[in-house]
């Protein structure tokens, strides 16, 4: 049995003891194993078992470890299977509905015997889910618009999941004895925000159909389309999707680059090829004698058509072939261009370390700066900050300042933008901050006119530097709430106020295709981890990956810049000068 089938068996009962109500020490020993078990640097778990290390793994107990065993030897778990006997089959598909935690599952089944998406869709038509308390027409809303993202998510996942998940495909791509190279192409390469597929290029050695036959024959695979091409279409038993492209070496370059872009980039690089009487035969460009034209490099393509490289990240609609029209495309920004984060919580709010672990982990990234920004006193629900306490954080930072030549703590603050637009906390304590980001943390359902309105209000006081979140949204979960971005994004720019890019895989707002306005506009961007905790701090890289999709430069970024210069944008802004 190899590891990525077993952790989704060991997974599977994770979720279907939640279902039933078990403890959650139970279910979560499943859930540590099945994490433990997929670690592992094997092809058969039986191997280890054989050598007696499997059940030395931390993580495994003997609960865990008898599935294992039972997979080893039959393929199956018993257990696995006496659980699902228990639970209707559309339950577990419940938990995938946003809004809807397990124990309102269980209400749900016990007081109406919703067991499926299609039973609570009908309870919320018929108005028997109004029956129920907790359950008003609010949450009935919420949860068909739940329902509508799982219907059409499909098995998409937030970026940072799909590329995790995409590098450890490719370390198995690697390992094949007859691949010379492999690399991620396709929406992870692109750093798009959901990733369905993981798209693969490997160069191979060997007979192509081969080497593509002997991945869609490995442990773990589910079911296969393609399977007489060199290029398969394997689902693992984890649900994983891979979408391998086999290609020789001499080859390998333009395969990459077919595989990188989205349709409506290649497509229309084709037709520009098709003008100088190129095609594409396969994986090779030929010129109209049938030739081969070599290409050592991605920007040999672009070169072929008068064009100037585009980086990866930005091979989208064909809006990027525009710009490419009109000259060389900037340097974008880079993660070495990041000099510190703007938006980072601690535990005077709800985060969960200390200023001092913040301060060091972003010392370890290599920043100079960094902006600790808990939420106001209006966020009660996330711990917001009374006076007392913003004083007694400053007073710490003062401290931790002091002990430092070389690195600076930024006194900010989230302060919620209230219903009628203020900013929270009086005129005199904003004072006290180095800069503030302001967002929206209620009221989501107000209509267009209102929330805008809400917003540019907010834009209005000078204390405002960085407008947090501007849509609201959180992927797969939650949709923007409605709000005139333009207008939103024009006064900003008018006013001095950067917009933020959250780095929050859940939420990367604003979208990428919305920067591109901004970028237009001549905003100055904050890219923001929204770090509740050191690990947190790294997203900052998915937020670097976004930017450059939407064409961001370092200069446009607030926290590229020196420490300095980042006081002086909040000085001009509250000064109101230029």
């Amino acid at each position: 049995m190899d590891p990525r089938s077993a952790a989704h068996v060991l997974a599977l009962i994770a979720s279907y003891l939640e279902l039933q109500g078990a403890s959650k020490f139970k279910s979560r020993a499943y859930e540590q194993a099945g994490r433990a078990v997929a670690a592992l640097d094997t092809d058969d778990l039986a191997v280890l078992d054989r050598a007696g290390t499997l059940a030395d793994t931390p993580g495994l107990g003997p609960a865990t470890l008898g599935v294992i065993r039972d997979l080893n030897a039959t393929g199956e778990s018993r257990y696995l299977e006496e659980l699902r006997a228990e639970l209707p089959a559309g339950l577990v598909d419940l938990l995938r509905i946003p809004g809807l935690p397990t124990a309102k599952i269980h209400v749900l089944r016990e007081s109406l015997g919703i067991d499926s998406v299609d039973a609570l869709e009908a309870a919320i038509r018929d108005g028997r889910l109004g029956t129920l308390k907790g359950f008003g027409p609010k949450t009935a809303a919420k949860l068909q618009r739940g329902i509508e993202i799982f219907r059409t998510s499909g098995s998409q996942r937030l970026f940072h999941h799909g590329a995790l998940q995409a590098r450890a495909l490719l370390e198995s791509v690697r390992a094949h004895p007859e691949v010379t190279r492999a690399e991620i192409a396709g929406s992870v390469r692109r750093h798009n925000e959901l990733v369905e597929d993981v798209d693969i290029v490997a160069a191979c050695r060997a007979d192509l159909r081969t080497v593509a036959a002997s991945f869609a024959n490995a442990p773990g695979v589910r079911s296969i389309t393609r399977d007489a091409t060199a290029s398969p279409s394997i689902t693992y038993a984890d649900g994983a999707h891979l979408d391998l492209y086999c290609t020789t070496d001499e080859d390998f370059v333009v395969a990459f680059w077919h595989a990188t872009g989205a349709a409506e980039h290649v497509d229309t690089m084709l037709q520009l090829l098709a003008r100088k009487r190129i095609t594409l035969r396969g994986d090779t460009l030929v010129n109209e004698s049938g030739a081969r034209i070599p290409i050592a490099h991605e920007s040999d393509i672009y070169a072929l058509v008068d064009l100037p490289f585009i980086p990866a990240e930005m091979r989208e609609d064909g809006q990027e072939l525009l710009q490419a029209l009109r000259g060389p495309i900037p340097e974008l920004v880079l993660a070495t261009d990041i000099r510190g984060a703007l938006h980072c919580h601690s535990d005077y709010s709800d985060g969960k370390a200390t200023i001092a672990e913040m301060t060091a982990a972003a010392r370890a990234l290599g920043w100079s700066y960094i902006g600790i920004t808990d939420h106001s006193k209006a966020a009660f629900y996330a711990g917001g900050m009374s006076v007392e306490q913003v004083l007694a954080q400053h007073d710490e930072i003062d401290r931790l300042n002091a002990e430092s030549a070389d690195f600076r703590i930024l006194k900010g603050i989230e302060a919620d933008i209230l219903a009628d637009g203020a900013i929270d906390y009086d005129q005199d304590l904003l004072d006290r901050f180095d800069f503030v980001v302001g967002s929206i943390h209620s009221r989501f359902s107000m209509d267009r006119a209102r929330m805008t309105e809400r917003v540019l209000r907010a834009l209005d006081d000078p204390h405002l530097t960085i407008l947090g979140h501007p849509t609201g949204r959180r992927l797969l979960s939650r949709d923007p709430y409605p709000i005139d971005m333009d207008a939103v994004l024009e006064k900003a720019v008018a006013l001095g106020v950067a917009v933020e890019l959250n780095a929050d895989p859940r939420r990367l707002d604003l979208d990428w295709r919305i920067l591109r306005r901004a970028k237009a506009l001549g905003a100055t961007i904050a890219i923001g981890p929204d770090a509740h905790s050191t690990r947190g701090l790294e997203v900052m890289n998915i937020g670097v990956g976004i930017a450059r999709k939407a064409g961001i430069v370092a200069d446009e970024v607030l926290n590229a810049w020196d420490v300095s210069d980042v006081l002086a944008f909040a000085h001009r802004r509250r000064e109101g000068t230029d």
